[in-house]
């Protein structure tokens, strides 16, 4: 098409649980999926930064970046092409995610697990960098 790519970001949040690591998924009803928060980069907005805001608007977590995950490529419902880029989050102590903007439900489900209750396969990428950015 030859137009500028949208741009978005997001993020992989994370806890550690005694028997090993959780993610954090989101319902999100719009789209009837379980994804990862994300969303639209504003004008002027690094890719950084408005990842950590969709963090804090959809799940009410401001986090830190962690290590970059894998992005994604595709083309959104108006066909135009869409890269989103995605960073690991910790979950911040005292940190308590509840469903925000365009938001239903949060589930926190283990790393091991997260891929297969993911509604779209260009996430489980996403989800698998963390599991080898944390070896």
């Amino acid at each position: 098409m030859g137009l500028t790519p949208v741009r978005a970001a997001g993020g992989v949040v994370w806890r550690r649980v005694e028997d090993g690591v959780e993610v954090l998924l989101i319902h999100r009803p719009r789209y009837l999926d379980w994804s990862l928060p994300k969303g639209k980069a504003k004008p002027g907005e690094s890719d950084e930064e408005a990842a950590l805001r969709e963090i804090d608007e959809e799940i009410g977590v401001r986090g830190e970046l962690g290590p970059e995950l894998p992005s994604t490529q595709y083309h959104d419902a108006r066909g135009r092409d869409k890269v989103v880029r995605y960073w690991a989050v910790e979950l911040p102590d005292g940190a308590d995610p509840f469903p925000g903007d365009g938001v239903s439900d949060v589930r926190w489900v283990p790393l091991s697990q997260a891929e297969e209750h993911l509604s779209w396969d260009r996430d489980r990428p996403v989800v698998a960098g963390l599991a080898e950015a944390m070896r």
